[in-house]
């Protein structure tokens, strides 16, 4: 497996704890965070937890389905830091309901998705090496 998609397996791990404090700091004492926690929470655990596992085990597994290599490990490099970026700016714009912060990191995080789609359609579409000769 490529070290980046461990990376993404392991920050997905780690956003799940997170996200699981975030919670369990809501239920205990709520008030306790500023700003939108429950906000923040959500977007540690769906795009912390789900989607960075989703990305690690698909940049693995959907290529090697196709038949082929990933379209770009370059893409894929930029995408783990633009989600990981994209996601802090998000909690930390909530925490502090700082919009353009929310803004910034938004659409960095969407950016990274929009990067994701590109590279697996363009690795999982293209024929696979033994069809394209006749």
């Amino acid at each position: 497996m490529h070290p980046r998609n461990r990376w993404f397996i392991v920050c997905s791990l780690l956003y799940a704890v997170i996200g699981g404090g975030f919670g369990a700091v809501q239920a205990i004492a709520p008030g306790l965070l500023p700003g939108a926690p429950a906000r923040a929470h959500g977007h540690i655990m769906l795009l912390g937890f789900v989607a960075m596992m989703i990305y690690g085990v698909a940049l693995h597994t959907l290529p090697r389905f196709a038949n082929r290599p990933l379209y770009s490990e370059r893409l894929a490099n930029l995408q783990l830091w633009a989600a990981n970026i994209g996601l802090v700016l998000l909690v930390v714009g909530w925490l502090g309901y700082w919009k353009a912060v929310l803004f910034t990191g938004g659409t960095i995080a969407w950016a990274a998705m929009a990067v994701f789609a590109y590279n697996i359609l363009r690795s999982v579409s293209a024929r696979p090496a033994e069809e394209e000769g006749g």
